[in-house]
C-alpha cells in the first residue's frame, strides 16, 4: 500500500466515523509563547483541551506535520543512528473533545489497524497505565484493560508505568492516562528467542509503538497536583512513517515510499550506495530526514536565522551538510537538489511545498554555501589551535570556542585530530558546553501560578476594532516570575480593547483604573491558547470591582498606520516587481515597519521610488478602510482576499479592504489611508537567498525623519561656508581630497625607494639568515612593499617590521619561502605570539603575515622577540 494510500484510508475511517477532517495546521508557532513548533498532533488544539474554545466539530481527524527537535521532546542526535526516530514526522489523528472517551477510542483503533489495514492481531502489544504511589497515587487504568480485552488476549496487554503510560502536556495542563499500541515485525526465529512482550518500549527498531490513545481526564496545577477535568477527551497519535513501514512489509522507516526517492537521489548525487557503510547510510539517513525537517518550515514561513525557531532549522540544516561534507564527501552545496523529489513526493498532501519549491532551494542552497565557508574557516582556525597545541591533546576551551563562536562541529573537530594523531580533552569541552546550557537555562526560566478564577467567563471578547476603552472586569489571574522581567501578572479580563501580539503587530499597551483612581499599567498584551492575557507589574487591588481599561490612544495610532502601510506596500510591490512577490513575513510597531517579501534581486533606486510613490498615491487618495468581519474563508479568497502561507486561519476570517488592496488580516487599522500622513523606506536589503528585507517609516516618525535630515543638512551646508550649491561643493572638495591622497601615496612610494638601500645596509646575518627587526614610518602598504622587495633579492631573508598610524600598532613579517621549507619558520606563528606585545592579533601565510594592536608602546618588545626565532 502506498504511502499517500495510507494516509487517505486513514481520514476517511474517521470521516465515516463522524470526524471532520482538518488540514495540517503550520508546524512554525507564532502565537502560542510555550512552543516553537507542534510537537505533537494535540498541540494546534490546546485552546479546546484548556477550555479556552469551542470546536465546530467535537470530532476531529488530521496528519499533522511534527517537529521535535527542542525542550523536552526531542529527537535529533538520535536521528540517522537508529531507523525510526525523525525530526520532522507526520502524526495522524483522531480527537475527542469532551464527546467519545476510552470504549470508541480502543474499538476504533483495533477496527482500523486490523480489518482495514489488515495487520495481523498476533504481531500487536498494548500497553495500560500501572498506576503510580507518587504523590498523585493513582490506580491503575482498569477501564482501559477491560475495553482492550474483547479484542486482544490478556497476555498481550502489558502495563506501563508512568513515563511510558501517562501523558502530560507540559508542567501544567491537561493530562492523562495512555494507551500505547506496539507492533512486533522480527522473523519468526527472532520472535521464537525472545518475546515480544520482552521488547516493548525497549528501543528495538523492529518492535515499536505506532499509536498512543491519550485519555485526557486530568489537569495538572502548579503546586504538582491534579484535579479531575469537567470534560474528559480523546488525544491519539499514530507515526505516519511508522506504520508505512508495518504496511509496506519493511524494517526501516527509511525503505518505506515516504524516504526511498529521496535517498535513490541522494545516491545519484553523491555517487554513494545506500546500504553498504554504516557511516555512509547515517549520512544518507540524516541528510534525507533534515531536508524535510527544513523544507516544510521554510514553506511554513520560517527561514534559518541565529535565534529563536530560526536557529533551530539553521542547526538541522547544517547537521545534514557536516555528514555531506564528512562521510559523503560534497564539498560543495547539493541538499537543495533534493527539494524538487521531494515536493513531487508529499506536494498533493501539502501544497505549500509545490508553491514554495523556488524559495526553498534559494535559501537552502545559500544556507549551505555560508556554512561550507565556515567550515573552510574552521579549518584554518583548528589548524591554528593544533600548531600552538602543546602535547597531544587538544584543550576542551578552545574546541568549544570553535564551535560556540564559529559554529565548527565538535565531531569533526575530533576526527580531524585524530587523523593528526591527537586527542581533544572532551571532558573539558562538554564542561564549557555544559556552563553555557546552565547560562541559557538561567536566563529563560520561569516559575508559573496557577490561574486564580474569579468568575467563570468563558468567552473574552475582544472590543478593539471598535473602541480603545471598555469597562471591564477581572475574570482571571495569576503570577509569573522569570530571570528576565522579575515578577509579572497575567491579567484576564470579561471583555478588552487591548489587542494582542499577533500576526507581525505588536500588542497594545495601556493601563487599568479603579474606581478609587488606582492605575495598574498595562506592559504588554499577548494571545495564549486563544485566551488574551495582559502584563502587569502589579495586581489591582481591588480586583473584584470593575476597571476602566484604557489603550495608549497615540501607540495604537502609530501602530496601526504602520500595519496599513504594510498592506499597502505589498500591493505596490506586487504591482511593480510582478505577482511573484509574497509576503514572508512582517514586524509592525508604533516605531516603524518591516516587511519581508520573495524576490530574486536587490531592488533599484527607481523601484524603490516607484514603491514610495505607489504607496504614498493611496495615502493621498484617503481610501476608506472596507472592513468584513466573520466572512467564511471561502467567501473572502473568491473576493480576491490575499492569505499567507504558514499562517493558520479559522472557518471564518476578517477580511481588510483599501482600494484594491484585500487581505486577510486580524490586525488594527486606520480607518482612512489619509491618517497614514506618508510613507517612507528607510532601508532595503537582503535576508536569504530569495528574500528581501524593506523597512520603513509613517506617520510622526515621517516628521522626524525629515526634521532631522533638514537639520544635518544645515549644518553640513554650514561647514562648506553657506556654499549656494552645497553638492557640488561637497563634489569639490571630494575631488581635491582624492587628489591630495595620491599625492600623498607618491611620496610614500618614494619615501620606500628610498629607504630599501638603507635596510639593505643594515641586514645581519645570524646562523646563515639575513635578519632584520625595525620600526619603520611607513603604512601598512609601504611595510609590504619593502618586504617583498628586499624579498625578491635573497633567499634566507627574516623581516619584522613594525610601525605606529592612528595611536594603533602594526606588525609585519616576511620570511623567504625557502626558510619556510627548510627550517619550518612559520610568519603567521610569529606575528600572532609578537601581537600579544601589542595586545593584538593576526595572521597569513607562512611566508607572509601581519598583526595590528592597540598598545604601539609594545612595539619594541616584539622587534626585540622576533630574534629568538632564528637564534
Amino acid at each position: 500500500m502506498k504511502s499517500q494510500d495510507i494516509r487517505a484510508k486513514f481520514l476517511s475511517f474517521f470521516e465515516d466515523k463522524k470526524h471532520s477532517i482538518v488540514p495540517s495546521a503550520p508546524m512554525v508557532l507564532k502565537d502560542d509563547p510555550t512552543l516553537m513548533f507542534v510537537n505533537a498532533g494535540m498541540a494546534p488544539f490546546k485552546e479546546y483541551f484548556l477550555g479556552n474554545a469551542q470546536p465546530k466539530n467535537n470530532r476531529i481527524t488530521d496528519s499533522q506535520k511534527c517537529l521535535r527537535v527542542s525542550g523536552k521532546h526531542n529527537d535529533l542526535e538520535e536521528v540517522g543512528y537508529d531507523t525510526y526516530h525523525h525530526t520532522l514526522f507526520e502524526m495522524l489523528g483522531n480527537w475527542s473533545f469532551g464527546d467519545y472517551f476510552k470504549k470508541e477510542a480502543i474499538a476504533w483503533a483495533w477496527e482500523l489497524l486490523v480489518d482495514v489495514y489488515g495487520i495481523d492481531k498476533d504481531i500487536l502489544y498494548v500497553t495500560v497505565f500501572e498506576g503510580s504511589d507518587d504523590d498523585d497515587n493513582l490506580g491503575m487504568d482498569t477501564e482501559a484493560y477491560d475495553f482492550w480485552k474483547q479484542y486482544i488476549s490478556e497476555d498481550r496487554i502489558l502495563k506501563g508505568n508512568k513515563k511510558d503510560n501517562f501523558w502530560e502536556m507540559g508542567d501544567q495542563g491537561p493530562c492523562g492516562p495512555c494507551s500505547e499500541i506496539h507492533v512486533d515485525i522480527r522473523s519468526a526465529e527472532e520472535k521464537a528467542k525472545i518475546s515480544g512482550k520482552d521488547l516493548v518500549n525497549m528501543d528495538h527498531p523492529q518492535v515499536v509503538e505506532i499509536w498512543n490513545l491519550v485519555f485526557m481526564q486530568y489537569n495538572r496545577k502548579a503546586n504538582g497536583s491534579l484535579e479531575a477535568l469537567p470534560d474528559k477527551h480523546i488525544d491519539t497519535g499514530m507515526g505516519f512513517e511508522r506504520l508505512c513501514m508495518v504496511l509496506q512489509g519493511v524494517q526501516s522507516n527509511y525503505d518505506t515510499d515516504v524516504f526511498t526517492p529521496i535517498i535513490r537521489e541522494i545516491e545519484a548525487v553523491t555517487n554513494k550506495t545506500y546500504n553498504k557503510d554504516e557511516e555512509v547510510d547515517v549520512a544518507i539517513r540524516v541528510i534525507s530526514d533534515h531536508v524535510r525537517a527544513v523544507a516544510f518550515s521554510i514553506a511554513d514561513g520560517q527561514l534559518p536565522s541565529n535565534t529563536g525557531a530560526g536557529y533551530v532549522i539553521r542547526r538541522i540544516l547544517r547537521r545534514a551538510v557536516r555528514y555531506g561534507f564528512t562521510f559523503l564527501e560534497k564539498k560543495e552545496p547539493f541538499i537543495y537538489r533534493l527539494v524538487t523529489v521531494l515536493s513531487e513526493k508529499m506536494g498533493d498532501a501539502f501544497p505549500e511545498l509545490k508553491a514554495q519549491k523556488q524559495l526553498i532551494e534559494n535559501v537552502v542552497k545559500e544556507e549551505e554555501q555560508s556554512f561550507l565557508r565556515t567550515l573552510d574557516q574552521g579549518l584554518v582556525l583548528l589548524n591554528r589551535i593544533v600548531e600552538t597545541t602543546k602535547g597531544d591533546t587538544v584543550s576542551g576551551e578552545k574546541a568549544f570556542e570553535l564551535y560556540d563562536t564559529y559554529g565548527f562541529p565538535i565531531d569533526l573537530t575530533a576526527l580531524i585530530l585524530s587523523e593528526k594523531g591527537l586527542k581533544l580533552d572532551e571532558k573539558g569541552f562538554n564542561e564549557e558546553l555544559q556552563k553555557q546550557k546552565n547560562r541559557s537555562r538561567a536566563a529563560s526560566e520561569m516559575s508559573t501560578d496557577d490561574w486564580t478564577i474569579l468568575s467563570n467567563d468563558s468567552e473574552e471578547e475582544f472590543v478593539g476594532y471598535d473602541s480603545l476603552e471598555a469597562n471591564v472586569k477581572l475574570t482571571r489571574y495569576r503570577k509569573v516570575v522569570s530571570k528576565k522581567d522579575g515578577e509579572m501578572y497575567q491579567l484576564v479580563f470579561n471583555l478588552t480593547p487591548f489587542y494582542p501580539e499577533g500576526g507581525g503587530q505588536v500588542g497594545d499597551k495601556g493601563y487599568l483604573e479603579d474606581a478609587h483612581g488606582d492605575v495598574v499599567y498595562i506592559l504588554d498584551t499577548k494571545k495564549e491558547s486563544n485566551v488574551i492575557i495582559h502584563f502587569a507589574k502589579n495586581l489591582p487591588k481591588h480586583i473584584n470591582e470593575n476597571f476602566k481599561a484604557v489603550v495608549d490612544e497615540k501607540q495604537r495610532n502609530r501602530t496601526e498606520s504602520n500595519h496599513t502601510a504594510t498592506h499597502l506596500l505589498h500591493q505596490a510591490l506586487r504591482e511593480i516587481l510582478g505577482t511573484h512577490v509574497e509576503q514572508k513575513g512582517s514586524a509592525v510597531n508604533s516605531k516603524y515597519l518591516r516587511f519581508d517579501f520573495s524576490h530574486f534581486s536587490k531592488l533599484t533606486t527607481e523601484e524603490l521610488q516607484d514603491v514610495e510613490n505607489f504607496v504614498n498615491a493611496r495615502i493621498e487618495g484617503k481610501l476608506p478602510l472596507v472592513e468584513k468581519r466573520n466572512v467564511p474563508k471561502e467567501e473572502a479568497i473568491a473576493d480576491g482576499a490575499m492569505s499567507l502561507f504558514g499562517e493558520k486561519y479559522g472557518d471564518t476570517v476578517r477580511a481588510i479592504r483599501f482600494g484594491q488592496s484585500i487581505e486577510l488580516c486580524g490586525g488594527t487599522h486606520v480607518k482612512n489611508t489619509g491618517d497614514i500622513w506618508h510613507f517612507k523606506i528607510v532601508s532595503e536589503g537582503a535576508v536569504a537567498a530569495g528574500i528581501r528585507r524593506i523597512e520603513a517609516i509613517t506617520n510622526d516618525a515621517v516628521k522626524d525623519f525629515y526634521s532631522e535630515n533638514n537639520r544635518t543638512f544645515f549644518e553640513m551646508k554650514d561647514l562648506l561656508n553657506n556654499a549656494k550649491e552645497p553638492v557640488k561643493a561637497l563634489q569639490n572638495l571630494q575631488d581635491e581630497n582624492n587628489n591630495l591622497k595620491k599625492q600623498i601615496e607618491g611620496l610614500l612610494k618614494d619615501k620606500a625607494k628610498n629607504i630599501k638601500g638603507e635596510l639593505r645596509s643594515e641586514l645581519a646575518e645570524i646562523n646563515g639568515i639575513q635578519f632584520l627587526a625595525k620600526k619603520l614610518d611607513l603604512d601598512a602598504g609601504g611595510l609590504k612593499d619593502v618586504a617583498f622587495d628586499l624579498g625578491s633579492q635573497f633567499d634566507n631573508l627574516f623581516l619584522l617590521f613594525a610601525t605606529e598610524q592612528n595611536g594603533k600598532a602594526l606588525l609585519s613579517c616576511y620570511i623567504s619561502k625557502e626558510l619556510v621549507a627548510s627550517k619550518g619558520l612559520n610568519a603567521g606563528k610569529v606575528v600572532r605570539e609578537l601581537g600579544k606585545h601589542i595586545q593584538g592579533g593576526g595572521g597569513g601565510q607562512p611566508f607572509f603575515a601581519t598583526a595590528g594592536g592597540k598598545n604601539p608602546d609594545g612595539i619594541t618588545k616584539a622587534l626585540d622577540g622576533a630574534k629568538a626565532y632564528i637564534v
